[in-house]
């Protein structure tokens, strides 16, 4: 990883897609329609940096689809087919930045960064937290390289794999609940204190290159032009039965993410519909409701043990949302192709998983600048 922002202009590219950091009130209550225009005309421009502005879509996240993700992948990589631009900051609802954050890491090929950021206050009110964020975004997008896809919020700098909303509404609104922040951006200044965990990144998927808002996901009965993978959660909790696994599977779902209970425990029948599904080609994962810590498998009764003997793959220490983006991008990988399933799983397999390190990652502890690591890369 390097520290670019040595004094020399920085040409950003502001992509636009609505969230409440595009938020006006509409009477009842806020929803985006701000242009990416006037969301940038509230945040002053750190110095050397100049930035354009694609409005792409404007909607609040909880709207967002698949194929709003992959219009925005698609739209990343074309931006960056310009070796002028110098990086990209995504402006986004904070309800699923997650997910798109991590959709974006898992095809970024690319040195130069992709911040994600957005706001807890809506645009316009006294107290908005949105033009800090954007601005401290710009500074970072400004001043790293090879870090892959970052969210940054309340001058937190997060790696885009394992970061998740924690907050509702508090103005720190997301951390990775299983790993320590990856730097900090604040007085003109970006410190970079540990590297990223990424796998391999993949290609851009031939979905990408067609998929328009709007295009509804996979569904029986719906006709659409080029249908994307529908993938469900199902959360296991107290008196938690088959009952909606089965009913993923008969709704044409090509992937299921389990949340299950502790460390990956569900009951003897989720298990052994996990079994049926599995041969029926489903990709299955399992994720926890529990917020912090990796997967394992303990025990058995319909435990972890019993789930991956039935086919299904631990998540790590991915969440459900994330882990839902892994199972897509794994099955995106495979475009119109046959279908491989002893591939796909390999696949899954590793997204889930991330790297090998050859070596801990900047465990000595402490602040250091992007500079400093940069000797470690």
């Amino acid at each position: 990883m390097k520290r670019t922002n040595d004094g020399g202009p920085r040409r950003i590219v502001v992509i636009s897609t609505g969230g409440t950091i595009a938020s006006r009130w509409q009477g009842t209550g806020y929803a985006a329609d701000a242009s990416g225009d006037d969301v940038l005309a509230t945040a002053p421009l750190p110095e050397g940096v100049s930035v354009e502005v694609v409005d792409l879509f404007n909607v609040n996240s909880s709207r967002m689809t698949s194929a709003h993700q992959l219009a925005l992948l698609r739209t990343v990589h074309e931006t960056f087919a310009d070796p002028g631009v110098d990086g990209i900051v995504v402006t986004h609802g904070t309800d699923t930045l997650e997910e798109t954050a991590f959709l974006l890491d898992l095809h970024h090929t690319d040195a130069r960064p992709v911040v994600l950021t957005g706001a807890q206050r809506p645009f316009g009110t006294g107290d908005g937290d949105g033009p800090g964020n954007l601005y401290d975004a710009l500074q970072v997008a400004a001043s790293v390289r090879e870090l892959g896809v970052l969210v940054v919020f309340d001058g937190r700098v997060h790696a885009a794999r394992g970061t998740v909303k924690t907050q509702t509404l508090a103005a720190d609104a997301f951390s990775d609940p299983s790993t320590e922040r990856l730097g900090r951006v604040g007085f003109s200044r970006v410190d970079v204190e540990r590297l990223p965990e990424r796998p391999a990144p993949l290609p851009l998927p031939d979905a990408a290159l067609t998929a328009t808002p709007g295009t509804p996901a996979a569904t029986p009965g719906t006709p659409a032009a080029t249908p994307l993978p529908r993938v469900d959660i199902v959360t296991h909790h107290a008196d938690g039965d088959p009952l909606f696994l089965k009913a993923a599977v008969a709704a044409g779902a090509r992937g299921i993410v389990l949340e299950a209970t502790g460390a990956g425990n569900a009951t003897p029948e989720i298990a052994a519909t996990v079994a049926d599904a599995v041969a029926q080609g489903v990709l299955v994962a399992v994720s926890t409701r529990v917020p912090a810590g990796p997967l394992a498998e303990i025990y058995t009764g319909g435990g972890a043990v019993d789930l991956v003997a039935a086919g299904a793959l631990l998540t790590g220490t991915l969440r459900a949302a994330q882990a839902r983006i892994a199972v897509l991008a794994a099955l995106l990988a495979e475009g119109d192709g046959t279908p491989d399933p002893a591939r796909r799983t390999a696949l899954l397999r590793r997204l889930l998983e991330g790297p090998v390190r050859a070596e801990p990652a900047l465990a000595t502890g402490g602040s250091r600048s992007a500079s400093a690591v940069a000797t470690r890369a």
